[in-house]
């Protein structure tokens, strides 16, 4: 069967930008700003994203459009025979509906919270009555599964159009909204009295700030932020490389999508701060800040009901377009791996999706006790399961497959990269020496660096890294001729 393709380059672009663009750039980016500081998180945040989300995209991306195949699949048309990178695909199949098991719960949040504002359901409220609303809705089991239903309903229905007429029709509509919508709300902010103050705290750097927080606590923050942001790891961006021309090269490529994933979140900091600043808010709130101290914002502002409204619909737009590309990959991965054709897979997907996302609804209700990983509950124990071990492990992976001898190899990864007109690595003499050092050895110890500080626990961090090292020593292991 004919493999899918993007109708064009801006559908590439907007989708894998749209899988990028989550609840994390405009949740997890403004309150971790906050809290380390402002101006030089930022800069660091820049920085990492530079020096380790560009090159680990490559890579993903590489995989996708040599082997034209989603994860297994890729994995088993590059690898050097007798190996066994391809376990790692599965790993990336298993993080894929992890991650749905609980995003379409928070999805879910924000469309529930549009529709109470559209509906009225803040008006005249305040104070502590406003962070009742999101209790209420936690306690409430029928309205948390109906909110999460309905995206997941949405989002398969879309899939199952196919990649041009479902998912990237859908994206570059949702997609080109959001970024007016962003655009709109920043400059409202930026026009509030005090907001300037609330500028200056976020853009311009201030190291005193920064030492309060602690200057290794902001860098390393940062260089996590940079690397969760683009969901790297779990072949949620190699699918959309499978789909790709062979027109551009990767850097290029990569660099766009990274471009635009940054500007969402600064745009969102654009939004947040100048209004917390306006109104004497905490920037630093953590998660609350989206569904107990920006609604107080909104009810202090004139026509507090159109923005809140507004605010919502663009976080409904950002959650929903990683939602339909995630499930994209799932569907692809069923297609691929099981010969079903895309309405079976549509079907069987939503099915499990619905059922597997009901322990995450039901934790903050009927099953609140239930706390079945590190004492925290089903949401932040699949959410760690996910960020803390799946991404990191897995862009590990990946990148190791992509330089070292043992994997695919540097310079097939590089000659892929390279195909295309556009921005290009460097092919030979020092440049590429030094490339290739970076990438083999400073690389994978930044990696390390941010798996790490993510765990618990020295005895965790020990184990983890045993248990990483010999599924390296595993998929690398190549028969004796």
């Amino acid at each position: 069967m004919k493999r899918e393709s993007f109708q064009s380059r801006l559908g590439f672009i907007l989708v894998s930008a749209g899988c990028a663009i989550g609840i994390g750039n405009v949740w997890k980016f403004p309150y971790v700003t906050g809290a380390n500081g402002g101006g030089v998180f930022v800069l660091c945040y820049l920085l990492s994203l530079i020096l380790m989300g560009v090159p680990i995209l490559t890579m993903e991306l590489a995989v996708g459009r040599a082997s034209r195949q989603s994860a297994v699949l890729s994995y088993k048309a590059l690898e050097p025979h007798g190996s066994k990178w391809h376990l790692h695909g599965w790993f990336c199949v298993i993080g894929c509906y992890l991650l749905m098991m609980y995003y379409t719960t928070v999805a879910g949040w924000m469309l529930g919270y549009f529709f109470k504002y559209l509906g009225g359901s803040f008006s005249g409220l305040a104070g502590d009555t406003i962070d009742g609303v999101f209790g209420a809705m936690l306690d409430n089991p029928g309205e948390m599964t109906l909110w999460m239903v309905l995206v997941v309903l949405a989002g398969f229905l879309v899939v199952s159009f196919g990649l041009q007429k479902g998912l990237e029709r859908i994206s570059k509509v949702m997609m080109l909204c959001l970024l007016v919508l962003m655009v709109v709300l920043a400059i409202h902010s930026m026009t509030l009295e005090g907001g300037m103050e609330g500028l200056k705290f976020y853009l311009l750097p201030d190291f005193s700030r920064a030492m309060e927080a602690g200057l290794g606590s902001v860098i390393t923050a940062a260089m996590n932020q940079a690397f969760f942001t683009l969901s790297l790891g779990i072949a949620a961006m190699e699918i959309f490389g499978s789909y790709m021309t062979r027109n551009h090269t990767l850097t290029g490529e990569s660099v766009r999508i990274c471009c635009l994933d940054t500007f969402v979140a600064l745009m969102s900091g654009l939004i947040i701060f100048p209004a917390c600043f306006s109104f004497g808010v905490q920037p630093d709130a953590g998660p609350s800040l989206i569904f107990m101290t920006l609604p107080k914002v909104f009810a202090n502002m004139a026509v507090g009901r159109l923005w809140g409204s507004l605010f919502f619909l663009f976080m409904t737009f950002a959650s929903f377009t990683t939602v339909i590309a995630v499930f994209e990959n799932l569907l692809a991965n069923c297609i691929d791996n099981f010969g079903w054709t895309r309405k079976k897979a549509a079907l069987v997907n939503c099915v499990f999706i619905l059922i597997a996302s009901l322990p995450c609804v039901l934790g903050y209700n009927l099953w609140s006790g239930f706390h079945p990983f590190l004492g925290k509950d089903v949401l932040d124990s699949e959410d760690f399961i996910v960020s803390n071990l799946l991404l990191p492990i897995g862009s590990l992976v990946y990148l190791l497959f992509c330089v070292t001898k043992w994997g695919w190899g540097f310079d097939k990864y590089l000659a892929e990269a390279n195909t295309g007109s556009g921005l290009k690595l460097p092919e030979s003499g020092p440049a590429k020496k030094a490339l290739q050092v970076y990438f083999s050895v400073i690389l994978p110890l930044l990696i390390l660096v941010i798996l790490i500080q993510g765990l618990p626990s020295l005895s965790w961090q020990i184990g983890v890294c045993v248990v990483t090292l010999a599924l390296l020593l595993l998929m690398a292991h190549r028969k004796k001729a």
